[in-house]
């Protein structure tokens, strides 16, 4: 079944099997984003690009939007 199928569904029209994958791949996803973001805040490099890109931004190191659609 199609994300946009079941998402125009109540869950009273899912079949028990069509609810459990649901229910299954949903906290896969939810799992496996929870695991990247451990990761990612376990990594000092991770860390130190994020306080280094704010230190940038807090000074005006920035560019818009509109400027890198030009590249």
């Amino acid at each position: 079944m199609s994300q946009k199928t079941v998402h125009n569904l109540k869950v009273t029209e899912l079949t028990i099997e069509e609810l459990k994958l649901l229910i299954s791949e949903t906290v896969k996803e939810t799992l496996e984003d929870m695991l990247e973001n451990v990761q990612a805040l376990s990594s000092k490099s991770y860390i130190d690009s994020i306080k280094e890109a704010r230190a940038e931004y807090k000074v005006g190191k920035v560019k818009k939007l509109k400027d890198l659609r030009n590249v």
